[in-house]
C-alpha cells in the first residue's frame, strides 16, 4: 500500500470533479471533468439541451 501522501497519476485517484472536487461518477468526455450530480446542475448553463 503506497503512503497517503502520493500523487495519483492514473486512476479513480488522479481526477477529481472541477466543482466539488468529487471522485465517484465523474464524466471526463468532452473534457467536463465532472461528476454527474453538477453536470445535472450546470448542463443548462454549459450549453446541453434535453432532446427528449
Amino acid at each position: 500500500i503506497p503512503p497517503q501522501g502520493h500523487p495519483r497519476k492514473f486512476g479513480q485517484g488522479s481526477r477529481s470533479c472541477r466543482m466539488c472536487s468529487n471522485r465517484h461518477g465523474l464524466i471526463c468526455k468532452y473534457g467536463l471533468n465532472m461528476c454527474w450530480q453538477c453536470f445535472r446542475q450546470y448542463a443548462k448553463d454549459i450549453g446541453f439541451i434535453k432532446l427528449d
